[in-house]
């Protein structure tokens, strides 16, 4: 099933595929997002933190570059949009980071795909218009085509748009 992919209809929608996200994750697993500008990856991820049971808001962490936010798992929020070089990931404990027993979730990913776990969803979000969403999950290992299956299983099976 992990052809398929998630369609969302409006932000509200893409927030909630990110929801279902956070009840299917486990400590350890990175989730690795790319897509333009407005393509939803920061609202994806205001999901998977409301599924993780993060309290408060949950801001794009594009001048941080990692935001850690507490809940029934850890969320490891990393935006790498203004990075320009690998060896910038050091400076901010990256691979400590997604090695831990959290959940990360890192926007603009794309940018340094050779850096990343080989375990790992990636996510690729086309906009297809202005509300509509395809959310494609491919899991790059066996824990993470697993998640991507469940994802999108459960996301169906909530009433959820799914897309070949």
């Amino acid at each position: 099933m992990t052809e398929a992919a998630i369609l969302t209809l409006s932000v509200q929608e893409t927030h909630r595929a990110g929801v279902v996200l956070g009840a299917v994750v486990q400590a350890g697993d990175v989730v690795a997002l790319s897509g333009g500008l407005g393509a939803g990856k920061t609202a994806l991820v205001q999901g998977l933190a409301d599924g993780l049971g993060v309290v408060g808001h949950v801001p794009s962490p594009t001048f941080n570059i990692l935001l850690v936010h507490p809940g029934t798992l850890r969320l490891n929020h990393f935006d790498l949009y203004r990075l320009e070089r690998p060896e910038e990931l050091v400076d901010i404990d990256f691979w400590e980071t997604v090695e831990s027993d959290g959940v990360s979730a890192i926007e603009w990913a794309d940018r340094f795909p050779a850096e990343l776990p080989a375990d790992r969803l990636d996510v690729e979000m086309d906009v297809l218009d202005e509300t509509t969403r395809v959310l494609r999950a491919v899991g790059t290992g066996p824990r993470s085509r697993r998640l991507a299956s469940d994802w999108i299983r459960v996301w169906a099976a909530s009433g959820g748009a799914v897309t070949a």
